[in-house]
């Protein structure tokens, strides 16, 4: 049953505003006074609550179990969450999610007002989101994916979106974003590969910092309740699944683990001040993450000094006991995760819900439940919700999707895309061709338009997306038969057309987050699906020019679009301007400067596969296969050539209390104002342990005009080159390392140092 407020109830909200109402009190308790430190606000507020106050702020629910407006916008509640809301709540995932920006505010302004009224202190709930393409809420702006954005190797503008996701996300009354991903992503058969930024994981640790100090407005923002608080997620090595499934262990080595998954969350942790971690899924080598107090505690909190709050996955505390096994009951799911550091529990009814009548039988876990309110609250207090709980509705239809903003969007998708191949150099096409066919099964409604708005009238288009993928059921889509009719309907508008752009890869069905068995994502194959490969075969038959635009979430062994293809552009996942920004590329007014974020392999089978893996997985290829990548990490052509000279470091020695600069001179030699990603790689040649083939250690993006040079120089530190040795501490060990500067991790001008650690 869905119970509306009474209309007498929203006339007094509306005539005793809730700034008043905590103005008159603030008298009476210490926690509401402003000038009083948040530490002190806590301790004062703490005492006060009964037990299930408390663990009423342990739990999120969903806004999908009865949160939204009325026929007249006006809130409208369930049954459900009115009980829910009568002792306060740490708070709702989602609320408002599918309506407009101002509508979304005055919503979440009310419900806001009610739940602090509802509960004894007046404590205000955190609304959460996520962002995968911006704020993922109706009316904001969208921009790339995640994996996109990595691609641009521009952690500058990686912080200018995530600062207008802050924005944007606040503006609607929300205070928390379950984003970004920090997890290193290696394996394409995993459905949420485009969530994170790739599979490095020095270019990950810069994009998270950036993406954190953007969406929380550089941490000042919080207070003055212009940007969000971030949750880092997921803690840790979610991405490692094996096979590539969702929820399946993840078997990974110790060293590993410290060296290579770690260290995005530190930084968030130490650099970006992130409010908040997510847990993992997963398992570590057979301990849940969830129940992992080494994990959870000892490393985040001890190690690292992490103050704000973790939160689980979704309802992952119970499945402790019913999914991964390591619990006896539901009540020891509750009790293993609280003590591992658990202190929200996302959805779940069956685990932390327990708690109060836990507590009654041993009163020491009160203790753990106090150690979680108080950074429940504490995080509540740094976004000043006690003070400022409410959204200025003046500025939201003004600040979202701003020009600025969708002006941004762009920016980043011309910063994003990957020109893959260009065979005779037929890009940039110039606007004297007659006819250009837009073909292929990830051709979007309003691309035709797109194209024509960037050209005008100069060029004709005919647009024919031929056949879908998938039947796109959400849970599990099935593939469909090859439709030969719409095949050969296709080579015929190929055959009449001067040139012929092929829009291929995967769509959001084919690519995705896997719950169970009722909803699949991940893929046990890496190659296009249905019949992409056939039809690029078909249209190069015709002896006019291909070019393919790939647009996926997934990395995608693309043998036969590399062998056909005169020309490969990369987009991932685009912004809402993502058509109108490959057309501008298509087209020259602006060079293609993105990079992959990730090694593209032939075949499944020789995953795992990464740039940086030990120098030994490299000795020998496999029968009946070309050896090494499709196209390796960092890879990127643009419109004009870079060459690299005059490498020089300032020192051929280095000590542990030294630094060594390293330079070279990079020329455009094209005729193209260009930017080139300039790439610091670093490896070990000898080392206790065995050491990766290379490892990036520093990167920067330069624009150059024709015939222009820049001299680009990094700074090579003790720190850079310290690893976890055979003890399992870090080591800065003496020898010799191999610097190279170039385009890509194979590309580049090398040179070598020695370390002297005595």
């Amino acid at each position: 049953m869905v119970k509306q407020l009474p209309i007498t109830y929203i006339l007094f909200l509306l005539a005793f505003s809730l700034s008043s109402t905590i103005q008159a009190q603030k008298k009476a308790y210490p926690y509401q006074d402003a000038s009083l430190s948040i530490e002190e606000r806590v301790n004062d507020l703490l005492p006060r609550m009964s037990l299930e106050e408390k663990v009423a702020q342990m739990r999120i629910f969903h806004a999908n179990i009865g949160v939204k407006p009325d026929e007249k916008g006006q809130l409208e509640l369930s049954d459900r969450v009115i009980e829910k809301l009568k002792l306060g709540i740490a708070g709702i995932k989602n609320p408002g999610e599918h309506i407009p920006p101002l509508a979304a505010a005055k919503l979440n302004n009310e419900l806001q007002e009610y739940i602090m009224k509802s509960n004894r202190w007046g404590i205000p709930a955190l609304f959460v989101t996520e962002s995968y393409n911006g704020v993922d809420a109706a009316g904001c702006t969208k921009f790339g994916r995640p994996i996109t954005s990595a691609a641009s190797f521009n952690p500058q503008l990686v912080n200018r979106i995530w600062d207008v996701v802050g924005r944007e996300a606040r503006l609607r009354g929300m205070h928390m974003c379950h984003s970004p991903e920090a997890d290193i992503v290696r394996d394409p058969r995993f459905g949420r590969m485009s969530e994170a930024f790739g599979e490095d994981t020095y270019l990950t640790t810069q994009m998270v910092v950036s993406a954190i100090t953007g969406v929380q407005g550089n941490y000042t923002g919080l207070g003055k309740g212009t940007h969000i608080g971030a949750v880092a997620k997921h803690f840790a090595g979610y991405g490692q699944v094996l096979g590539g499934s969702n929820f399946a262990a993840i078997e990974i080595s110790p060293r590993t683990l410290i060296d290579e998954i770690y260290p995005p969350f530190e930084a968030a942790v130490k650099k970006a001040k992130t409010l908040g971690i997510m847990a993992s899924h997963g398992d570590i080598n057979g301990i849940a993450s969830h129940g992992n107090r080494e994990l959870l505690t000892g490393v985040l909190r001890e190690q690292w000094g992490f103050k704000g709050y973790v939160v689980s996955d979704s309802n992952d505390i119970a499945r402790l006991y019913y999914f991964m096994k390591v619990a006896e009951s539901p009540e020891a799911a509750a009790l293993m995760g609280l003590i591992a550091g658990i202190d929200i529990d996302l959805y779940a009814e069956d685990s932390y819900a327990y708690l109060p009548e836990m507590v009654k039988k041993d009163s020491s876990i009160e203790r753990l439940i106090d150690r979680s309110v108080r950074r429940v609250i504490r995080t509540k207090m740094i976004l000043g919700l006690f003070d400022n709980p409410l959204v200025d509705l003046k500025k939201v239809e003004k600040e979202v999707r701003s020009e600025t903003s969708l002006a941004l969007a762009q920016e980043a998708d011309l910063e994003s895309i990957i020109l893959l191949k260009n065979e005779k150099g037929i890009l940039p096409l110039t606007k004297s061709q007659k006819k250009i066919a837009l073909l292929g099964p990830l051709l979007d409604i309003g691309t035709k338009e797109a194209f024509e708005k960037v050209t005008g009238n100069k060029v004709s288009y005919v647009a024919d997306q031929g056949f879908q993928l998938t039947d796109q059921k959400s849970g599990v889509p099935n593939l469909l038969p090859t439709d030969e009719k719409a095949l050969d309907r296709l080579v015929d508008t190929a055959r009449s057309s001067d040139v012929t752009i092929l829009f291929l890869g995967g769509d959001e069905y084919t690519a995705k987050e896997a719950y169970f068995n009722n909803a699949l994502g991940d893929r046990a194959t890496i190659e296009p699906v249905g019949p992409q490969d056939e039809l690029v075969r078909r249209v190069k038959t015709l002896g006019k020019p291909v070019i393919v635009v790939l647009k996926h979430r997934r990395t995608l062994a693309i043998n036969t679009i590399v062998k056909e293809a005169d020309a490969i552009l990369d987009g991932w996942d685009l912004s809402e301007f993502g058509d109108s920004s490959l057309a501008k590329i298509i087209f020259g007014e602006i060079s293609p400067s993105g990079k992959l974020p990730v090694t593209v392999p032939r075949s499944i089978g020789q995953l795992p596969f990464h740039y940086s893996m030990k120098e030994i997985n490299t000795k020998k290829g496999y029968l009946f296969l070309d050896d090494g990548p499709l196209f390796p990490f960092g890879y990127g052509l643009g419109y004009s050539d870079f060459f690299y000279e005059d490498m020089a470091l300032s020192s051929e020695t280095m000590t542990a209390n030294s630094k060594i600069s390293v330079s070279v001179k990079v020329t455009n030699t094209g005729k193209m104002k260009a930017k080139e990603v300039v790439q610091l790689y670093i490896k070990d040649e000898i080392g206790s342990v065995t050491r990766p083939d290379k490892e990036l250690k520093g990167f920067e993006k330069i624009e150059l005009p024709p015939g222009e040079s820049k001299t680009v120089t990094f700074i090579i530190t003790p720190d850079m080159l310290k690893f976890t040795g055979p003890t399992m501490e870090k080591v800065l060990e003496s020898g010799d390392y191999t610097v190279m500067v170039g385009q890509s991790s194979k590309e580049g001008l090398t040179s070598r140092f020695r370390l002297e650690n005595k």
